[in-house]
């Protein structure tokens, strides 16, 4: 496999661990700039609701640029953005820095997804989207720990602009010019829109999302006010988490591949029934851990669900648009769930969000 891929990657596990990132941070921001934990939720619903609302427009706006020349960009934005929250003064200046790179999100994964399909196929893709379910096992836990280990919220954001350096200098220096293609094919796509169960799918995925994310997102604050773990406890169940989400993620693939519909279902069921054991387990130690890893299970393997049961009837000249819904979907779900995780919290306590 060409190396560029693996770079790819790399930049993908950068942009989805700043992306992630500020969840096992939330109740230290929270502290330091005086913020509830439901506002200080919002460093992740406004950077998901950004990106939701960008993507079925950047790629359009940018189909002259080189591609190179784009990816690069958009890791030096990020790198620059985590400088940027790192130095914020108050919570105001740390939205607008966190916003800024979310335009240029989904510009990255629709270019890179493009990218590896032409130079290998589904397995290169799979490589790139390694680095999503890397970022969610080492990425948010890595920043959570940083933040710990040094007491200081700001190592976490200077952990992600370090790893975010390293894909752009590889990018730079390892990574071929890669000219825009020239062809314009996007508005040829748009007949799937006729179908009613595209448009029942995306609905879907939306809520399957924002089932996920009102909960995961103040994950660590619930373990905190809850399972009364400390900043080192909580870095390893966020580890724990990732790690079985691995393994989710795998078993996931194979009972989609065998029964779709029956997955699909015993999913829905499985995150219903962990977050009920959470709510009344949540306080006890031991149980607790248990439950982490189940959750993570089932958490990391939910992001196939939406993807599977939505492209799976897609024809394959339509992949690339309706992967773009896809992506204002998901991040449209995150925002909601976070959203409604908060409001949750600031009416009934953070017990209530599971």
């Amino acid at each position: 496999m060409k190396r560029s891929i693996y770079i790819l990657a790399l930049g993908a596990f950068g942009i989805i661990t700043t992306e992630f990132g500020v969840i096992g941070i939330l109740p230290n921001i929270s502290r330091e700039f005086d913020v509830s934990i439901d506002t200080a939720g919002w460093l992740l619903s406004a950077f998901a609701l950004t990106v939701a609302v960008s993507s079925p427009f950047i790629t359009a706006f940018t189909t002259k640029i080189n591609r190179k020349l784009l990816l690069c960009m958009v890791l030096g934005v990020f790198v620059l953005s985590n400088l940027l929250s790192s130095i914020s003064t108050n919570f105001t200046m740390l939205m607008v820095a966190r916003v800024l790179p979310a335009f240029l999100h989904p510009l990255f994964w629709n270019i890179s997804m493009a990218i590896a399909f032409k130079q290998g196929g589904a397995k290169a893709v799979s490589i790139v989207m390694a680095g999503l379910s890397l970022a969610t096992v080492l990425g948010v836990p890595l920043t959570t720990y940083a933040a710990d280990l040094f007491n200081n919220w700001q190592a976490s954001f200077y952990v992600g602009s370090f790893i975010s350096l390293i894909a752009f200098l590889g990018l730079l220096f390892f990574v071929p010019s890669m000219p825009a293609n020239k062809d314009k094919t996007s508005h040829n796509q748009l007949y799937v829109l006729k179908n009613p169960q595209l448009w029942l799918n995306l609905t879907s995925t939306v809520l399957t999302l924002a089932a996920m994310f009102s909960s995961y997102t103040y994950l660590a604050a619930y373990l905190e006010k809850i399972s009364h773990m400390d900043g080192a406890e909580i870095s390893i169940m966020l580890l724990l988490f990732g790690g079985m989400g691995i393994v989710g993620n795998w078993l996931m693939g194979l009972a989609l591949n065998r029964n779709l519909l029956l997955t699909v279902r015993l999913f829905f069921i499985s995150l219903i029934s962990v977050q009920i054991l959470a709510y009344y387990f949540g306080g006890i130690f031991t149980p607790m851990v248990l439950i982490i890893s189940l959750w993570g299970m089932i958490h990391t393997g939910g992001f196939l669900v939406p993807n599977i049961r939505t492209t799976q009837a897609v024809p394959h000249s339509a992949l690339e648009f309706v992967n773009s819904l896809l992506t204002s979907c998901y991040n449209i779900g995150i925002s909601l769930g976070a959203f409604v995780g908060g409001f949750i919290i600031a009416k009934y306590g953070i017990h209530q969000i599971v």
